[in-house]
């Protein structure tokens, strides 16, 4: 789940003005895209129908379904937030409303199954500007913020709480059935998987080897994480991943799709393509995971979405998209599917929610 990295691939940030928290969007989309209207699927995605597009122009991705599947919650870039704010949304794209703090940016929002309470990260507490981007002398890299922390709030943003406070990044925060956390850190010099308590206590570790190990989700009966990641065995790679980590950066260009148990135990390597498969997520039958790559061409940013059996076999894929699919997640009873793309776009550059009938 690690952000909206994977679309700067195909895109840069736009720049604008800063909404301040609680402003509301009802956003009228343009003409020729009604959000209630069916876009054609494109050849060979069987799985989906009725396809509809919720948002319209600047940078929007992971959007996640409520646990009584009425509402998503998704990050943004767009005209007048200038760096990613997490905003609300009914299914329907309409609705849309600022519920973080609109300063500093943020990342990864996720609701608690009661409802009454979101997480989030974002990295106010160290400057309420938007964190530079890496310089582009660096080749293709993430910034890794250590100022993100994580964050509860009430659904509409208030009541805002701080979970971590350990110095390093804190971030990628998903909530499990029975309320506890799972999140990626750097807190012990690596990007590992963690767990806490729903009010920040109890913090166990979970992974605890060399290279980038994050974007955990649990699954629907809370007995197993999946998660992207890779290991890194000593060596030039590692020299590289490792210097460029103490900077505060990620080149991710080569991770893939792994299980583990809930405590950390029995791991297992789902997909093994090369490349960079991302953003895995469950299938409401806990038996197939959904994920986005670019496995036909590892060296391209042709990404679309696919389905695997936990075992690895059985894959499917599921969209064919020639630029970027990303970021899936099933609604909890299994009818629809959420996802970003960059297709339709009006602008180059935008990436867009959609929504679709899911058909098993």
């Amino acid at each position: 789940m690690l952000r909206n990295h994977y679309q700067q691939w195909l895109t840069f940030f736009a720049v604008g003005l800063a909404l301040g928290c609680g402003n509301s969007i009802d956003e009228v989309p343009p003409e020729g895209h009604p959000t209630e209207a069916s876009d054609e699927a494109g050849d060979g995605e069987v799985h989906l129908a009725n396809i509809r597009q919720l948002t319209f122009g600047g940078e929007n991705a992971e959007a996640y379904f409520s646990f009584d599947g009425q509402q998503l919650i998704f990050q943004t870039t767009r005209d007048g937030v200038p760096c990613d704010q997490i905003f609300q949304m009914d299914l329907d794209g309409s609705n849309q409303q600022m519920v973080s703090t609109g300063n500093g940016r943020t990342t990864c929002a996720f609701f608690d199954p009661d409802g009454e309470s979101i997480v989030y990260a974002s990295t106010h507490l160290g400057g309420l500007e938007c964190p530079p981007a890496p310089s582009f002398r660096m080749g293709y890299v993430w910034a890794i913020y250590e100022s993100y922390d994580i964050f509860r709030a009430g659904p509409d943003g208030e009541g805002l709480v701080n979970l971590t406070d350990t110095p390093g990044y804190d971030a990628e925060a998903t909530i499990g059935p029975d309320g506890r956390i799972v999140f990626t850190s750097v807190r012990d010099g690596d990007m590992e998987i963690y767990s806490m308590n729903g009010d920040g206590s109890d913090v166990v570790r979970l992974t605890n080897r060399q290279g980038p190990d994050g974007g955990p989700f649990f699954s629907p009966d809370g007995s197993k994480i999946v998660f992207r990641g890779r290991e890194i065995q000593d060596g030039d790679e590692y020299d590289d991943y490792k210097g460029l980590l103490d900077q505060g950066l990620w080149r991710p260009t080569a991770v893939e799709v792994f299980v583990m148990d809930s405590d950390g135990g029995n791991l297992i390597q789902v997909t093994d393509f090369g490349g960079a498969s991302f953003a895995p997520f469950w299938h409401p039958n806990g038996e197939r995971i959904i994920f986005s790559s670019n496995l036909h061409n590892p060296e391209g940013r042709n990404f679309d979405l696919f389905m695997i059996n936990v075992d690895g076999s059985g894959l499917e894929q599921i969209t064919f998209n020639e630029t970027f699919d990303g970021f899936p997640m099933f609604s909890p009873d299994g009818t629809h599917l959420v996802f970003a793309s960059n297709r339709d776009a009006a602008a180059a550059g935008d990436t867009n929610v959609f929504i679709a009938d899911w058909i098993d």
